[in-house]
Formats: structure tokens, C-alpha cells, sequence
């Protein structure tokens, strides 16, 4: 695919999750990183305690993709495209954005959407949710997003479009959520300034985020009016200062070129944030010795950092140094143990390093707790293909292609599991759900 293509070897910063959409030359991807959804997680936490929702189960999920949007579709994601990201110049305005979608999770406006609420964690679930949101971002429109969906009713082409009045209510919430985590309330009217004059445009060149939030002047006038209501409730923080130049200095170092980020690389005053994006810059260029040089600085000031050293494992990764990187990337499992994403890149490299079976150890471990990055998927099989477990092998591949949108696929992968593995197991049972979820997307598409 094109974007895998041209992301070359850089891969080893994000899971691509690439799916299916209903025009097969356009497709969104997950960003997964380690370290900018740890950030991001910091970000939110304050916000969502104010909703009354639990910081560790909501995640902030990156979709990259330069158009401004971001959406909710169950009570556990709040999704944000990188395009978005890039665009807020404060943690306020990321903050903003966030309270306003968690108000859409607490004030219901979820309840209408015609999709199973725990879908999105599920492989074929997140495929269907991210083949509509490609849809709507496309400016498609809401026949495609129908069509991404097999979806047949007003109802589900409007799947993530929201009504004046949930916005209103959203705006209302979210600006209280804001207030009561002492965020400065002004970061929703800087935002709410990026979308001004998007009604006046036709809607195939609006932002998605305009054509799935309703904008108004009026609208903007009462976020304003509030805003300054809530204005005196605002605190420092210098704590989301460090994690939003964190996250978004990692962010545009992966995604800009790395002139671009060298030039910029201190402009956010946090040394380790520069060093970190130095060395991203230095890695991206092939400059491997000086990409090295600049993280070990970067752990020097940050020695428990975990996310350090799995930046430093992923440089040692794709410059084939795998037993160095293995031991980068075994320092940070020891300082966080139960993150996936760190999980599934130790697996990683213990398996370009031969080691097999400890290998799947670790991929295993990362697939029980966040089962939507392909790569571990991918590398999960292969360790199963290696032991000649074919029909292990065969399950996950399927569960691969349904997290990727390809349900004809993993219905192929899935009969083989099925012939493959004894029946009644929980592999056997596991592929007779792929199967269902197979047979349920072909009947959508007759």
C-alpha cells in the first residue's frame, strides 16, 4: 500500500493499522506510539475525571490523517487525527478537544449510534468504525460511509454526525469539565477559531470535524461567553506544558521532514524534548550514530524514562542492530512492564534476534492487553508459523486482516484455523467468529 510504501522504514514508531475503506485508494491509519499515548493519557486524565469518566480505561487513540477532526464512537476511544494534533499550539486546545468528545461519551450521545457499543474494540468492530470515519474525512459523503458501514438507514450514514443541539450541550459540558480540571477555557475558542468561515465552504472542501460537528456564529459566541465566564478558574500547569510538547514534538519529528524538525527541535524549551526529536531527525536521515548519541543524552537527563529507551530500541531495530535493541527495549519493559505497545517491540526484537518462543512470550503478553496493533499480529503468527502451529498461525492472520477491514481475507485464514485446530477450543471457537463476522460482511455487500 502506498503510505506503508512511503513510510519506508520508519514504521517502528506506529502500528499502522491500515483499513479498508469504501474507495480502496484512500485509507486511515492508527498511530500507535508508546510514548505520545502515555502523554496523551496525562493530558486527558485531569478532563476526564472532571466528566466522571476513568482516565485509565479511556484511551486517546491518534489516526493519521492531516485533516482536522476527531470523534467518539463507545464509551472506552476518543479518537484525534494527527492533522488536529498538530494544529493546537497549547495543552489547552488539546484538552478542549477532549472534553468536548467526552462530553458527547456522559451527556448519551452515543446511544443512537448504530453500532454496538464495544465494537471498537474488537478487530472487525475497529475496522467498520474506521472505514466510515475514512469515508466522512474523504469528504465522500454520507453514501460512502453507508456503504463503509453496510449500512442501509439514515441513522447509520449519520453515524458520526452530531446535531446542533448535541453540540450545544457538548460545548456547555466540556467547558465546565475544563473549569472544574483548572484548564484554561480559552484553549476551546483558539480551537473553535481554527473552524470559523467552514460553514461557507462547500462540504466537500470542509474539515471532517466541521462536517460531523455543526459550527455557527451563535455557536461561537456562546463558547466565547463562556469561556470567559470560566476564565478565572484557569491554572499553570506546568506539567501538560512538558507532556503536549512531548507528545507533538514527537509527533511532527515522525511526520515532517527532519530538516524541518532539526531547525525546531528546541523551540518547545524542554531539553529531553529536544534531544528525543534530534535523534528522531538523526534516524530519519541515516545518520544512526548521531541518532544514538542524541537519545542517550535525552536518557541521561531521564534515566527511568521508558519511552527512551523504546525510542532507542526502535532506532538499534531498524538499523539491525537486534541485540542492542533487544536490551534497549528489555530496559524498558523493566521500568513498564505492562505497557503493550513496549510489550510487542521487545517481542519484536527477541524474534530478529531468533529467540522464538520467548519471543511470543512477550507478543502474547501484548496482545491480551491492547489487541489492535497489526504488528504484533503479524509477528504473533509468524512465531506460531516458525513452531508449526499453522493453525494458530492461520487464526491470527485472520484476526489481522478483520482488524484491517479485510473480512473477505480473514474469512479465508479463518476456515483454515477451523480445519486446522480441535474442536471446541477457544482457537477454534475464536475462528468460528471470525467466520460469522466473514459471512455477516458478504451478506452486507449482496
Amino acid at each position: 500500500m502506498q503510505l506503508l510504501r512511503a513510510l519506508g522504514p520508519f514504521l517502528g514508531l506506529f502500528a499502522l493499522i491500515a483499513l479498508t475503506l469504501a474507495s480502496p485508494a484512500r485509507a486511515l491509519t492508527l498511530l500507535r506510539d508508546p510514548d505520545i499515548e502515555y502523554a496523551l493519557k496525562q493530558l486527558a486524565a485531569p478532563v476526564l475525571k472532571a466528566a466522571g469518566l476513568s482516565p485509565t480505561r479511556v484511551d486517546i487513540l491518534l489516526i493519521d490523517d492531516r485533516r482536522l477532526n476527531a470523534f467518539v464512537v463507545d464509551r472506552d476511544n476518543i479518537f484525534i487525527h494527527s492533522g488536529l494534533m498538530l494544529k493546537m499550539n497549547n495543552p489547552a486546545m488539546l484538552q478542549s478537544v477532549i472534553a468536548h468528545e467526552a462530553a458527547h461519551i456522559t451527556n448519551g450521545h452515543l446511544v443512537r449510534r448504530p453500532i454496538n457499543m464495544r465494537n471498537a474494540r474488537t478487530a472487525a468492530g475497529l475496522g467498520s468504525v474506521m472505514a466510515a470515519a475514512a469515508a466522512i474525512a474523504a469528504g465522500a459523503g454520507e453514501a460512502a460511509g453507508a456503504v463503509a458501514l453496510g449500512a442501509q438507514t439514515t441513522a447509520q450514514r449519520l453515524f458520526f454526525a452530531h446535531t446542533r443541539a448535541e453540540e450545544n450541550a457538548a460545548d456547555q459540558s466540556g467547558l465546565r469539565y475544563l473549569a472544574t480540571a483548572g484548564v484554561d477555557p480559552q484553549g476551546a475558542v483558539e480551537v473553535m477559531n481554527i473552524f470559523r468561515g467552514q460553514e461557507a465552504l462547500s462540504r466537500y472542501r470542509q474539515d471532517p470535524y466541521a462536517r460531523t460537528h455543526p459550527l455557527s456564529a451563535d455557536r461561537f459566541r456562546v463558547i466565547k461567553r463562556l469561556a470567559e465566564a470560566h476564565g478565572d478558574k484557569a491554572r499553570d500547569n506546568p506539567e501538560a506544558d512538558y507532556w503536549f510538547a512531548r507528545a507533538k514534538g514527537k509527533l511532527s519529528a515522525f511526520q515532517r521532514s527532519h530538516k524541518w524538525t532539526l531547525t525546531r527541535a528546541g523551540e518547545s524549551g524542554f531539553e529531553d524534548v529536544k534531544l528525543m526529536r534530534q535523534a528522531v531527525a538523526h534516524h530519519r536521515s541515516a545518520q544512526t550514530s548521531k541518532a544514538v548519541a542524541a537519545i542517550d543524552r535525552a536518557i541521561a537527563l531521564r534515566p527511568e524514562d521508558p519511552f527512551l529507551y523504546e525510542l532507542k530500541g526502535q532506532i538499534l531495530m531498524e538499523s539491525r542492530n537486534f541485540r542492542a535493541a533487544t536490551a534497549a527495549y528489555g530496559r524498558a519493559v523493566n521500568l513498564a512492564p505492562g505497557n503493550a505497545l513496549i510489550l510487542g517491540s521487545y517481542g519484536r526484537a527477541l524474534m530478529a534476534e531468533g529467540k522464538v518462543s520467548e519471543a511470543q512470550q512477550y507478543l502474547e503478553k501484548s496482545r491480551a492487553r491492547d489487541g489492535r496493533d497489526v504488528r504484533v499480529m503479524r509477528d504473533l503468527a509468524a512465531t506460531h508459523a516458525r513452531q508449526g502451529n499453522n493453525g494458530m498461525a492461520s487464526l491470527v492472520t485472520s484476526e489481522r486482516y478483520a482488524m484491517m477491514g479485510r473480512l473477505e481475507d480473514a474469512g479465508i485464514h479463518a476456515k483454515r484455523a477451523s480445519d486446522l485446530l480441535p474442536r471446541g477450543s477457544t482457537g477454534w471457537l475464536r475462528a468460528q467468529d471470525m467466520l460469522s463476522a466473514a459471512k455477516a460482511a458478504e451478506n452486507k455487500r449482496r
